[in-house]
């Protein structure tokens, strides 16, 4: 705390008072004081500023911003030493000179003045802005002062509203990267060609149908981005740039890729055409095309494909086509990736001896090729989701193979000749197995995860045929089989195991002495069999942290809240009648599921204990009307798979919602980050509520709904994101007496599923790049979608999608309902007053202020299903039919979409798997959802603080003043009142070619 004065010293108003200033980084941060830290926080860049000694006052020093419009602090310091020390330290921070400045998502409409007080620039990031060619007003700085900076070596404009190139960069000879990538460029000019040193042209994402040939003079042009526009073919200046070796051209309109292009250019070594409808390959008598090492043809309309003509190819990637014939010419082949096709001949000459890693999952093969048994070098065999019904007997003498994924087959066995196998993960659930060979865990010494879950098994393998057992397994799931306690004892051939899945098999026992011998023991899964207790040996497993042992018959509650690493515990729909606790829960235990247990009687200071833990969840009284009726829809279990040991799926689970003949269910999947989840899980019911008495229409309040509540989430909705789904279930308000109407509506890889006579029916669909309509929408938006299937650019707002589903729901009170009660809670984001204290005047220009407005953008998806024949649907569906349901799915696997081979995420490694589900892990998102550097559109200039800070800004705190800098924010977000402001209309830009934004203030 200092006495500080701001504003020139002749001047007898300026007076001074105490403030909080603190040196972060190269800037000054003067905090107004009032009611002790509460204040308005100024930020004064020191970069190319002064500091100047002050002779009229003690240990005074004067700090002044550069530019024309500076402005200038006054600061009294308590002690010499301190006076020396600031001055020390500001001097080194004034004396440097700007060289890389970054003003992205600064919505900036034109160039601020500030921006030209140093014109040594090197490296300028001006991305996701909206600066057009020519700003309003007309004295604005436009992009022809970017000539200026003479000595400018990266440009960064991608994602502005620039509409025509901008000539005025062809003017700065030093530039060696330029990127106009998003921007609707129809049309490249013939002056680029005077760029002789650029060596980096990004042009993704334009409307762009062809290129200059001036474009020939860029000598040094080693990289040139032409993803994501709208060429048919291949340009023909692409022949001269001679140090280009890379063809990336995704997402255009080519339909014929003719091979004669390609060997006009000898230079191009890797060709990405991803993503364009490119139907066949014409040859033009092309013998071979050699300089070729790598081909990217993912997403496009391929019937077959003879790769035969490039005889140097090293990795082919050509998922997601339509194949059915595959020829490859296998000298050089290294990487073979053709999953979701429709092959049934695949065709490698000769034997490809660097092949390391195959793909072909999701086809229609009947069997794998002889020449994989020959492959000297294979690593990584994907063959899952075929009709194979046999292996090759030699498959695992292949000494190179380390994982082998062969699920969702027809096998009927595996090959018991296993000499030399270096097999480290082996998946072969969903098949028809009745035995493993007998001698696969003696034989296979480097096995350490094994997936055989969802066969027909028996029994196991043994281990070893002594005591002394070499086996390094661990991980083992064996879900959904017919295994019975003979098959236990032989489980301590396994001493490292540390996960174990026995989910749905037919388990009555499991003997303690045989638990005391996995001390290694991680996770285990043993819900739906018939077992009555749970070993007290388990205390045995000191490294245990979840425990799954649902739906089984136990009447005692196990000892394992004795383990000290203990995370989660899921008892539920046992016999359980009481609950042993120790005096203290264990430290890390974060979720404990009784609910099911209909005899289980918990006391006040048991229920006061265990309501401690974030996670609790017991039955409920069933809530209902008035009279005491109860709710007509009820629930069942919830599942939900992890990621990492980490459970970021929530679950919304009303049965009685607004009155006791409506019903609210709800999953909400964060990912990786368990907030968003959480904070949905709270507070969707009552804006849900909320929006059913204020919106009129029918049509938009579920949509409504997601729109107000992700402008709730404010910035963790923007920086974290998420998934959802929600179904409401309500009367026809046109026939209050008659059938129920489902509405159903979701963001991102959801799904809602009615079962109806055993049979799933989609009531939501799942827009992911995968849908050919979403995939368009992507692309009419010019998003760039990255080669690991990302998007890369923040997206435009959605369209939403009616449902054309209809189901007649009959709802029925069924005698035990699991209901979990959800504590309410209402959000709402912090507001910053940016008005000023009583010693201020107008702000100060060049200074930030601590301002949070923020922009959403999401993309809601509403289906609507009614019935409107009632008898027809009556006649088809029993009312007493039992296998009725909604289901409501988050994260499902998704066969179309690319994915890196890990056998972590195969099989039911979900490290959180609530029941048993042999269900893959789910994925990453793979859909344009939450903007993340969403720009708003405000008046801004070159110190005008981004909405939401960029993780690249350079405006760093430093880590002693870190806790400092929070207590002021926070005193001074709780000063302020919460706002709720309307939405703005989606504003009309009237240049057609640019997408509407939709600007969603807070």
């Amino acid at each position: 705390m200092y006495n500080v004065r701001k504003g020139k010293m002749q001047l007898p108003v300026n007076r001074w008072t105490r403030r909080q200033v603190i040196l972060c980084g190269t800037c000054l941060i003067v905090s107004s004081v009032k009611d002790s830290l509460t204040g308005k926080m100024h930020v004064l860049p020191l970069i190319g500023g002064k500091v100047e000694e002050v002779k009229k006052h003690q240990h005074c020093l004067a700090f002044s911003s550069s530019g024309p419009q500076s402005q200038t602090y006054y600061i009294c310091f308590d002690t010499f030493t301190e006076y020396l020390r600031w001055l020390r330290q500001v001097s080194k921070v004034a004396s440097q000179r700007i060289s890389s400045v970054d003003l992205s998502c600064c919505s900036l409409e034109h160039l601020p003045a500030n921006l030209f007080y140093s014109q040594d620039l090197t490296h300028l990031n001006l991305k996701q802005n909206f600066l057009r060619q020519n700003p309003s007003p007309p004295t604005a700085r436009g992009l022809s002062e970017l000539q200026r900076f003479t000595k400018l070596k990266s440009l960064n404009l991608s994602n502005n509203h620039l509409g025509d190139f901008p000539l005025a960069v062809c003017n700065i000879p030093t530039l060696t990267e330029l990127n106009v990538s998003c921007n609707a460029l129809r049309a490249v000019p013939a002056a680029v060609g005077v760029m002789h040193n650029l060596q980096t042209f990004l042009l993704d994402g334009n409307f762009l149908q062809s290129l200059p040939a001036e474009l020939e003079n860029m000598h040094q042009l080693s990289y040139l981005g032409l993803s994501f526009n709208e060429f048919t073919d291949i340009p023909e200046v692409l022949e001269k740039l001679t140090a280009v070796d890379k063809l990336c051209m995704s997402g255009n309109c080519m339909e014929t890729l003719r091979l004669q292009a390609l060997r006009k250019m000898p230079h191009i070594k890797h060709v990405d055409l991803r993503l364009n409808i490119i139907k066949k390959l014409i040859a033009d008598e092309v013998d071979f095309l050699q300089h070729v090492t790598q081909l990217d043809l993912r997403d496009n309309k391929l019937g077959d494909l003879d790769a035969m003509i490039f005889n140097n190819i090293e990795v082919l990637h050509c998922e997601r086509n339509q194949l059915v014939t595959l020829n490859i010419c296998g000298y050089f082949l290294k990487a073979l990736y053709a999953s979701s096709n429709e092959l049934v001949q695949l065709d490698v000459y000769p034997v490809p001896n660097y092949l390391f890693y195959m793909d072909v999952s999701r086809n229609c093969l009947e069997n794998v090729p002889e020449w994989v048994c020959e492959s000297r070098k294979l690593e990584v065999l994907d063959i899952g989701h075929n009709q194979i019904c046999e292996l090759p007997a030699r498959l695992f003498c292949n000494s190179s193979l380390r994982k082998l994924l062969a699920g969702h087959n027809q096998l009927t066995s595996l090959p018991e000749r296993l000499e030399r196998t270096s097999v480290e993960v082996l998946d072969v659930q969903h098949n028809q197995l009745l035995e493993l060979p007998p001698n696969l865990l003696m034989k296979a010494d480097s096995l350490r995860f094994l997936n055989a879950s969802a066969n027909k098994l028996e029994t196991l393998p043994a281990a070893t045929l002594s005591e002394e057992t070499s086996s390094i397994l661990q991980e083992l799931y064996l879900t959904n089989n017919n295994l019975t306690d003979k098959c236990v004892p032989l489980l301590t051939g396994h001493p490292h195991l540390k996960i174990l899945h026995m989910a749905y098999n037919r388990l009555q026992s499991f003997p303690a002495s045989k638990m005391a011998k996995l001390e290694e023991l991680e996770e285990v899964d043993i819900s739906g069999n018939k077992l009555k207790a749970i070993p007290t040996t388990i205390m045995n497993c000191r490294r245990m942290h979840t425990v799954i042992a649902h739906s089984n018959c136990i009447e005692v509650f196990p000892e394992v809240m004795q383990l000290p690493e203990i995370k989660c515990v899921d008892l539920s729909c046992n016999e359980l009648s009481e609950v042993t606790l120790p005096e203290n829960l264990p430290p890390k235990l974060q979720e404990l599921d009784l609910t099911g247990n209909p005899r289980l009687a918990l006391d006040h200071k048991t229920l006061e204990l265990l309501n401690n833990i974030r996670c609790f969840k017991i039955d409920q009284p069933s809530a209902g009307d008035a009279s005491g009726a109860p709710a007509v829809w009820s629930h069942g279990y919830t599942e939900a798979s992890g990621v990492k040991n980490k459970l970021c799926v929530a679950a919304l689970s009303v049965n009685n919602f607004c009155d006791n003949r409506e019903a609210l269910y709800g999953v909400f999947d964060g990912d990786r980050n368990v907030e968003v989840p959480y904070l949905l899980q709270c507070t969707m019911s009552d804006i849900l509520a909320e929006e059913l008495q204020k919106t009129k229409n029918e049509e938009e309040y579920m949509v409504n709904t997601f729109v107000v509540m992700q402008r709730k989430l404010g910035t963790a909705g923007q920086k974290l994101g998420g998934a959802a789904v929600l179904c409401h279930i309500k009367h026809d308000p046109v026939d209050p007496g008659g059938s129920f109407t489902l509405t159903s509506a979701n963001v991102g890889k959801c799904q809602t599923v009615l079962c109806r006579n055993g049979k799933p029916l989609p009531l939501s669909r799942s827009y992911v790049m995968s849908c050919e309509e979403e995939l368009r929408r992507i692309k009419q938006h010019k998003a760039i979608i990255t080669e690991d299937g990302k998007p890369r650019t923040s997206p435009r707002p959605g369209p939403c999608y009616p449902s054309e589903q209809r189901c007649l729901l009959h709802p029925a009170c069924l005698s035990s309902a699991f209901q979990r009660q959800l504590s309410s809670a209402t959000f709402s984001s912090a507001f910053s007053d940016n008005g000023l204290d009583s010693d201020d005047e107008e702000p100060i220009e060049g200074v930030f202020s601590n301002g949070s407005r923020v922009e959403v953008e999401v993309d809601i998806h509403c289906g609507r299903a009614k019935d409107r024949d009632k008898q027809q649907h009556l006649l088809q569906v029993p009312a007493e039919a039992s296998d009725e349901g909604i289901v409501i799915s988050a994260n499902e696997d998704e066969p179309g979409l690319p994915r890196k081979a890990d056998f972590a995420s195969m099989g039911t490694i979900g490290r959180r798997r609530a029941n048993g589900s042999v269900a893959p892990q789910e994925r990453s998102h793979n859909v344009i959802e939450v903007a993340t550097e969403a720009p708003l559109r405000k008046p801004g200039g070159y110190f005008a603080a981004p909405a939401q800070p960029d993780p690249e800004d350079q405006f760093i705190i430093p880590p002693e003043l870190e806790e400092e800098v929070k207590e002021i924010m926070k005193h001074h977000q709780q000063q302020q009142p919460p706002a709720q402001l309307p939405l703005q209309p989606p504003r009309q830009c009237p240049a057609d070619p640019l997408p509407d934004y939709c600007d969603t203030p807070l």
